[in-house]
This record gives C-alpha cells, structure tokens and sequence, in this order.
C-alpha cells in the first residue's frame, strides 16, 4: 500500500513526463517525415528497384555494402530508422540486408559519431564506426541463412502485393526526394540551418510563468538525458493530437473517396511541421517567433510537397501514399509510445551510479551491462553522447562504454517493441540477441586494446571470433543446401 500511495505516482508521473518530452522534441522533425518517406517508398517505388540492390537473390558483395551505404548516408537515430526499415522489408527487401540497414543507420549515424569523437575520443569514434558497419553486415548475413525459408515467403508475398509497377513517374520520384530533405533539414544540427535570421515579439504576458511552470512539472538535465518540455513543446503536443483526430475521419476509410477531413489533416501536418522548426521563445516581455534556417527549409519542402501533391499525383497515388504512411503510424507508434513511457519509468529507478560496480571492468559480464543500459536507459541520439560522458566519469570503462553505445540506438525497449510486429518476434528476438552479442564481443575487443593488452592478444580475439561467425554462417548454409 505504502508503494502505490508514495512510489508509483512518482514512477507513473515519470513516465508521462517522458513521453511529452519525447513527443514535442522528436515526433514531429524526426519522425512523421520517416513515416511520409515509408509510405511514399510503399506507395511508388516498384518492388524491382528494391530487389536490384537489396533483394534475397541480389549478390551479396551488392546487397549488404548497399544497406550499409544508405544507412550510412540516411544517418538517422533508431526511432527514425523504423519506418524507414519497415518500407523497404515490406516492399521486398531481403531479411539480410534489410538487418543490415536498421543496424548500420542509427549505429553510425555521422553527427553522433563526430560528436563522440570530440567529447569522449576519436579513438572510440573510430572504433564504434568500424566494428559498426563490421557487425552490421555480419548480423543480416547470419539472419538471412537463419531464416531462408521465411525469406522466400516473404519474397512471395511482396510478389502478390505490388506486381506490376515497373517504373516512377518524375513526379513520384521528386515527391519522394523532397520528403528525404525534409527529413535531413529537420534533423540536422548545422549552423545555417540553427542560425535565426528574422525575430519578432507578440506581446502577451504570463507565457513566462507557464514555462517556469513546465520546468517544475518536467525536470530538465541533460546531463541525465532530460529534455524537459517548453511552451512550443505543449503546442506540438496538442497538433499531434489534433492531427490524429482528423486524419482517423479523413484517412482511416480513404478507399471510400476523400472527404473534407483528409484535406483538413494534410493541412494541418504541414502546419504543425513550421510550427516545430521556428523558434518561439516566451519571456517577461512576451512570445518571441523566431525564423530559423529550419523554417526556411521545411517551408520550402512543405510547398513543393503540396504542388506536387495537388497537381501532379494521380488520385490514385494519393490515396495510396496517404494510406500507407497512416498504416505505418497505427502500427508503429502506439508501440513507441508504450515503449518511451516504460523506459521513463526505468530511468526513474535505476540509478546510474550503478555503473561504477557493474561495468568498472572490460569483462564479459560488465559488456553485457553496458549493453542492458543500452536496453533499458535509450537515449535519443546527440544525447546519448553526454550520458555516455557521464558513465564514464562515474567509473565505467571503456569497453562497456562502446557495448552500450552500440547497443543502444539499436536495442531500446520501443525498438524491439515495433521490430517485433514488423518482422515477427521470434526474427526480433534472434536479431536482438546476435546485436547483445556482438555488442558485447566488440566492448571486450576494445577494452582490451584500452588495457595495454598485446597487439597479438587482440588479433587472436579478433581471429577467434572471425573463426566462430565463419563456423556458424558454413553450418547454416550447409543446412540451407541440404534442405
């Protein structure tokens, strides 16, 4: 009794904490453009343009450096990679490389990798890249001899469901291109893009109070991974609740015909995604709006995106876009609300400190730690660079500190949430625990280096591990062949 009374209001209070921080600063920049680009690539691109380069039948010296490459240039964090993966599994990738993909994007995403190189050392940046892209290929290879059958099934269903789209139209094409750089300005951390160039001051008083009252509700320190919630935060909140509401009216039943609520929708995702790249800044004197390069950026990506969208799709590529990208959001973000709401709950209880006892040494059980906090302590990317900082000073080494960095855009507690009902759980959970796996071989490889261990030792780590991915992959394709 006395836990519910005085604990859980606190845990429970934490959790929703979380999640308005996550939903203002994450949802809507990050997100809603990965789900618009996964319902595009559904919608218009022929399954022939996935399986070219990253199909179950395409060589694999093609295949996996594609999924590699293009999670290495997308650079985005591991919420933003979910949808992303689920279109192009679901438009007839293979299960190998699409691993590949979901593995290698948030894992070497170029801002975190430059960010941890500056604050913790180029060394571990270097490290994290390498054994990055390393395992990430190692890991869809394994996955696509493991499930070779399903593959083949899989690679059947695609048939069935988008036969016969052989080509895009230029029009498809650019709408496509424009939702990738919309996604890439609103989640780049660069100077033009940041940099204010226009400011004015609505005058209206008491917003300064609201937001003194928002810092007391949800705590803010980033150096814990707080992201706290602003004014602007509140408003975004209440668009995507807005924005929900109108398009279950308007899109839920879109192969009906359209209707005054889909439009309504539409319009009000383009105006939300202006309203979360300006600056609005409340104070003593009033509500500042400020015109960022952001704003600049995403306005002129809105535009286009809506000529093209009025003009030059077909009605027919229309409802299809707008269909799947909202199957997209119905199946992949209730999870991630649970997810982000369970894990504001967990970092409530766990204390960091814990780290100096569990993961003061580059043994295996204090890889496998590194890795755990990778699973129940998420951190968006850019954040995880300071809390990793943190562990560090708090006496973790360095070999954990890499498990977990590694470990953790790939295994949160959402990710595994939602990978599981796009790839089915018993996939998930093999591929979650090749990830601990090789998260924690890599810390051990590391942390040796970091000990002063002999060049010699860490080649024969290096070799014996080499030896059992090489054993493993020979047994399953021999069982492959047989079958």
């Amino acid at each position: 009794m006395d836990f519910i009374i005085n604990v859980l209001p606190d845990l429970l209070f934490s959790g929703l904490a979380n999640l308005a921080a996550y939903l203002a600063a994450h949802v809507l920049l990050c997100l809603l453009p990965a789900f618009l680009i996964a319902g595009a690539m559904t919608a218009f691109i022929p399954k022939e343009m996935i399986t070219r380069y990253l199909g179950r039948n395409t060589p694999k010296m093609i295949s996996y450096p594609a999924a590699a490459a293009a999670g290495f240039l997308l650079a985005v964090c591991s919420c933003t990679v979910i949808p992303l993966f689920a279109g192009i599994y679901k438009k007839g990738a293979g299960i190998g490389p699409a691993i590949t993909f979901l593995f290698v994007a948030p894992a070497v995403n170029i801002l975190a990798l430059t960010y941890t190189g500056t604050v913790i050392g180029i060394d571990l940046a270097v490290a994290r890249l390498v054994l990055s892209l390393a395992f990430g290929i190692g890991i869809g290879l394994l996955m696509a001899l493991i499930f070779h059958k399903e593959d083949e099934k899989h690679d059947q269903e695609t048939d069935a469901l988008f036969a016969g789209r052989a080509s895009m139209r230029p029009a498809t094409t650019a709408f496509i291109l424009i939702l990738v750089v919309l996604l890439l300005v609103g989640t780049l951390q660069i100077g033009f893009l940041k940099n204010s160039y226009f400011d004015w001051t609505i005058p209206m008083s008491g917003l300064d109070h609201f937001q003194a009252k928002l810092n007391e509700l949800v705590s803010f320190d980033p150096s814990r991974g707080e992201e706290g919630l602003t004014l602007q935060g509140v408003i975004l909140i209440g668009m995507l609740i807005l924005i929900g509401i109108t398009a279950w009216k308007g899109i839920e039943k879109i192969h009906e015909g359209f209707n005054r609520w889909t439009w309504v929708s539409v319009s009000l995702v383009g105006l939300t995604l202006l309203l979360a790249a300006m600056g609005l800044s409340p104070s003593s004197s009033g509500l500042m709006i400020q015109i960022t390069g952001k704003f600049i950026g995403v306005l002129g990506c809105v535009i286009l995106l809506g000529w093209l969208l009025l003009y030059k799709l077909t009605e027919q590529e229309k409802r299809e876009f707008l269909w799947e990208s909202w199957k997209f959001i119905k199946q992949i973000l209730p999870l991630l609300i649970v997810g982000v709401f369970v894990v504001g709950i967990v970092r409530e209880v766990i204390d960091p400190e814990w780290v100096r006892n569990l993961a003061g040494q580059n043994t295996f059980t204090g890889n496998l730690i590194g890795v755990l906090f990778g699973v129940f302590m998420y951190f968006p990317t850019l954040v995880e660079v300071p809390i990793a900082q943190m562990f560090l000073d708090l006496g973790m080494h360095r070999g954990p500190l890499l498990a977990y960095l590694i470990s953790d855009p790939e295994l949160s507690l959402q990710s595994i949430l939602i990978t599981a009902t796009i790839i089915g759980r018993l996939k998930a959970w093999v591929y979650v625990g090749w990830v601990a796996l090789f998260s924690t071989l890599a810390g051990l490889i590391y942390g040796a280096w970091v000990d002063g261990k002999s060049m010699g030792w860490i080649v024969l780590y290096a070799i014996l591990f080499l030896v059992v991915l090489g054993g493993t992959l020979w047994l399953l394709k021999r069982r492959k062949s047989k079958e």
